[in-house]
């Protein structure tokens, strides 16, 4: 009678927690089982460094992926190494000891190639799709061949067995559907070759599979019949471990569209090999157009993150900070620390000081294309301008130092998009402020009265129609040395000590009249004065305060709407001929004057966008005053 022993490590306990709680997929099986074959072939490889008798042509070295649906198999084979009866019993019979992590201390890893599998539970995740496993192996340099074979915490079997050549044979029973699970899939072909392309593209020894594909018949101008065929499935060679010279532009186009980054053509390729304190490999890219989800909660950002050519993690959002997020590619590093499940990551030193490594190549490129392709800059800020004012503005303005040098704004001069030093490389030397005007558009900012002293300056305005550009610049505060000024802020540092003192005596003589009309605004506004900025307009808005009217419009569409007002000033041009009919009212129709000031007030409120409050008392009073 065959002897069932038991598993030396722990007990049915430990086996059904590697099988239920340590792999979030049941697909990862098949990457465990792979990385495992591509282990044992390298151990060949290894062994012929130092053993003349032994000749590693990599030709002849593969791994091969079987399904028998009929049967429920699935057949994993390698020509690597093999295991002696000992080593099964080492190796499979001791749950979490790895024949990998031994082999790798024992022997110093050297010309590129490294030990995929470091843990050994990752060839238990077989027993998530199989009710049976059974292994077939015969070790270099060895007459026998001994079959391991198992049903799970129950325990295993060894037993001498027939083998022709070196190499070891995985045969998974795979389980039957159940309402939770459709384990079918593993037996599919298109299925199989999908799990591979994910997560073993980049093995770098052949995994071939036996597909069928529809064919013409010999002869036949009609027939068709079903050809199976032995195909090599995996690209074995990653892009990223290939030559930079030896690469095009349509390679990275390519492998971008293969790994399906986006719909678009990339802007911007970033190629980096890093043989460092952390070595690791990395293909980014810097989209053509925006995602359609981009601004969406259902977008994920980070970087396929590999180790050593096996797909650890589909987005690592930690290799990217969210100002970047629109970056697209992958990293392969083989000095991560790994957790048991090599799903996630054990310790994050590593991972950090690649993110940091990461962002700054990012930035340098990205300064790069605004200095040496200038439109091709446009095109990316246009698509992403907005996200790097987000980063200027997040985490309270931690990262605007990296950042400010990348943004850019409409000019009221260059009438395009300009960067804030090129900006104050053209100020006057009698300018004290960068000026910037806020509104829904180009068009609508031109129209603005705010703008009227500072153009005839002929000073340059930055033109803000982002709902956040208002934000991101108050986080900035200032810019070589430049303070930032709105046109609508109540003092613009232009007017010169006469113009000053005419505007005090102005605002002396009127003052009874701004009080009525401050009255009769009631909290509407917290002053009214005279303009020193309008010139041809009768009459405009502007705000006391850092809190500005767009900053108010964009606040109050928030969901947590808080009713932050702005301190709004209604300003008057006692220059335009309205003026004088404001006086006349004062001194004869006190309920005139209320009548005109409402109209000021609500025609100020229309030049900022800003809704009326009472269109129906806004359509009588200008019925009044034609009447």
């Amino acid at each position: 009678m065959m002897e069932t022993k038991q598993f030396k490590a722990e007990s049915k306990r430990l086996l059904d927690m590697m099988i239920n709680s340590i792999y979030t997929h049941h697909e990862i099986f098949l990457r465990e089982l792979l990385s495992n074959a591509s282990d044992a072939i390298d151990k060949i490889y290894y062994k012929a460094l130092t053993d003349d008798s032994l000749t590693f042509d990599k030709d002849s070295y593969y791994i091969k992926v079987a399904a028998d649906k009929e049967n429920r198999t699935l057949k994993i084979t390698d020509t690597g190494i093999g295991m002696t009866k000992e080593e099964l019993e080492n190796n499979l019979g001791t749950i979490a000891k790895s024949g990998s992590l031994a082999f790798k201390s024992e022997n110093e890893i050297k010309d590129g190639y490294d030990i995929i599998g470091q843990f050994g539970v990752g060839f238990y995740s077989a027993f998530m799709v199989a009710d049976t496993v059974t292994v077939i192996s015969k070790a270099l340099g060895s007459e026998e061949a001994f079959k391991w074979e198992s049903k799970g915490a129950e325990g295993y079997t060894i037993t001498p067995c027939e083998k022709d050549s070196v190499g070891t044979e995985i045969i998974l029973k795979i389980k039957e559907n159940t309402e939770e699970e459709n384990y079918d899939e593993y037996l599919e072909e298109y299925r199989l070759k999908s799990i591979i392309k994910k997560y073993s593209d980049f093995i770098r020894y052949p995994i071939k599979m036996d597909v069928t594909s529809r064919k013409l018949k010999e002869g036949s101008e009609d027939e068709y019949e079903d050809v199976v065929e032995e195909q090599v499935i995996n690209s074995m060679v990653p892009i990223w471990r290939k030559n930079k010279k030896e690469l095009t532009q349509e390679d990275y186009d390519n492998f971008y569209a293969e790994k399906r980054y986006g719909f678009d053509k990339p802007l911007k390729s970033i190629h980096i090999s890093v043989d460092g304190a952390v070595r690791y490999n990395a293909i980014l890219y810097i989209p053509e157009k925006i995602p359609f989800d981009y601004y969406s909660p259902e977008y994920e950002k980070g970087l396929e993150l590999y180790s050593s050519g096996v797909l650890i993690m589909n987005k690592c959002a930690d290799l990217l900070p969210d100002y970047f997020s629109f970056v697209k590619g992958m990293v392969d590093s083989e000095d991560l620390s790994l957790n048991i499940s090599r799903e996630m990551l054990q310790h994050d030193r590593q991972l950090k000081l690649i993110a940091k490594n990461i962002t700054k190549k990012i930035k340098s490129e990205l300064q790069s294309l605004l200095k040496n392709e200038r439109e091709k800059y446009v095109e990316f800020f246009n698509s992403f301008g907005r996200q790097l004012k987000f980063g200027v503005y997040s985490d309270y303005g931690t990262h605007k130092e990296e950042l400010q040098d990348l943004l850019m704004f409409y000019s009221s001069k260059e009438k395009k998009l300009v960067t804030l030093d090129e900006y104050v490389s053209r100020m006057p030397e009698d300018q004290k402020y960068i000026y910037y005007a806020v509104g829904e558009s180009n068009e609508r900012i031109e129209k603005l009265p705010q703008t009227e002293l500072v153009s005839d300056k002929g000073y340059e305005i930055l033109y803000f129609t982002d709902d956040i550009d208002e934000f991101a610049i108050k986080m900035i505060m200032n810019y070589k040395e430049k303070e930032f000024k709105s046109v609508s802020s109540g003092d613009l540092g232009i007017e010169g000590e006469e113009a000053e003192k005419e505007t005090a005596a102005e605002e002396e003589e009127n003052k009874e009249l701004f009080e009525a009309m401050k009255t009769a605004l009631g909290d509407k506004v917290k002053a009214v004065r005279v303009s020193k900025r309008l010139k041809s307009h009768p009459v405009c808005l502007t705000t006391d305060g850092d809190v500005s009217i767009e900053m108010e419009k964009v606040l109050s569409a928030m969901p947590n709407n808080q009713n932050i007002k702005a301190d709004k000033v209604l300003e008057i041009n006692v220059n335009h001929e309205v003026f004088q009919s404001l006086k006349d009212a004062f001194t004869n129709n006190k309920e005139k004057l209320n009548l005109y000031t409402s109209l000021l007030y609500n025609q100020a409120l229309l030049i900022e966008g800003l809704p009326i409050e009472d269109p129906v008392e806004f359509t009588n009073d200008i019925c009044k005053v034609m009447v």
